[in-house]
């Protein structure tokens, strides 16, 4: 058994981000999976999101949130690095676990034994997780996928690698990436914010220049009659994209900021105001869902006031930082 940490799935215990009562229990695969590898080696990975105060609309979806790559080193020393499939998939895996770093890599969900009751023995769909133990011998793997650590081993493990005796029809290698943990450093609380500070200075300088929503709303007004005559796979797929991604990027958003800063006033009420964009947008997807379905109309002033919030929120962290 080649180990990085060891850990125990019944025994690992979540990071807060995925054990409190949210909005959104689960933002998109790569953030997920960072916030639980960063966690298990002890590091807070609400530092490293500044991030989540710069998506946009991009055309026909929202930004897909991710911690930036340098952000985890200036923070962490952790050293991201894209790796080069050149031999079949196991077998780099295999050695850069042995050499101690984490696989981020691209599975196929339909063998991941944690995605019970949605896509596994289901349907594929290609998702990140984090490999941390890896026994070829006995069919066994350790990873960290969505809200957690998880074990899979057997038939699964044959699949999932597309192993000799697998159904697997793939023909591209996956986009896979290692975490280096040479430089691992683990700072104070006060360090991390002063760092942390530094890099949302960046941010506010990356916001979009027009309001995302303002945008959105012009393209959702057509996409809504769109929507009304697709399947009910085709509104998972297109909520995903949209409401989910913003939802869930701005209530990390008012988490970071929470924890930056909770007695500045701009701050504080930059968070209040990103939270209050991720609860109305998990109600007005509920609610699209129902209209789509029973064929009616929707009330498209709600994207109207996430426009005013966003405003709002990014004029109160602009004038606290961006002074000059």
């Amino acid at each position: 058994m080649d180990t990085i940490l060891n850990l125990d799935p019944d025994s690992y215990t979540r990071h807060l981000l995925h054990t409190q009562e949210r909005d959104w229990a689960e933002t998109n695969c790569y953030v997920d999976v960072w916030i639980e590898q960063l966690h298990a080696l002890e590091l807070d990975p609400i530092a490293a999101m500044a991030f989540t105060l710069t998506p946009d609309f991009e055309g026909d979806q929202w930004t897909f949130f991710k911690f930036q790559l340098t952000d985890l080193y200036e923070l962490y020393g952790v050293e991201v690095q894209e790796l080069v499939i050149w031999k079949p998939l196991i077998d780099h895996v295999e050695e850069q676990v042995k050499l101690g770093r984490p696989v981020l890599v691209e599975l196929d969900s339909k063998y991941l034994p944690d995605t019970a009751g949605t896509a596994y023995q289901r349907e594929h769909v290609k998702t990140t997780v984090s490999v941390n133990e890896l026994d070829i011998a006995n069919k066994h793997m350790g990873y960290f996928h969505a809200q957690g650590y998880y074990h899979l081993s057997g038939d699964d493990f044959t699949q999932v690698f597309g192993l000799p005796g697998s159904d697997s029809k793939a023909v591209l290698a996956p986009y896979v990436e290692i975490a280096k943990l040479n430089n691992l450093v683990k700072r104070s609380s006060d360090e991390l914010r002063d760092i942390s500070t530094q890099i949302l200075l960046r941010q506010l300088k990356m916001m979009p220049k027009n309001n995302p929503f303002s945008a959105f709303r012009t393209r959702f007004e057509s996409d809504f009659e769109w929507l009304k005559g697709q399947s009910i796979d085709m509104f998972h797929q297109y909520a995903f994209v949209t409401f989910r991604q913003f939802g869930a990027c701005f209530e990390l958003a008012a988490n970071y900021l929470k924890w930056l800063d909770s007695d500045d006033p701009s701050v504080v009420k930059a968070s209040t105001l990103y939270k209050e964009i991720s609860e109305i947008t998990k109600v007005y997807q509920f609610q699209l869902a129902r209209a789509i379905s029973r064929g009616k109309s929707l009330n498209l002033e709600v994207i109207d006031s996430l426009a005013t919030k966003w405003q709002a929120a990014s004029d109160c962290l602009k004038s606290r930082f961006l002074k000059d």
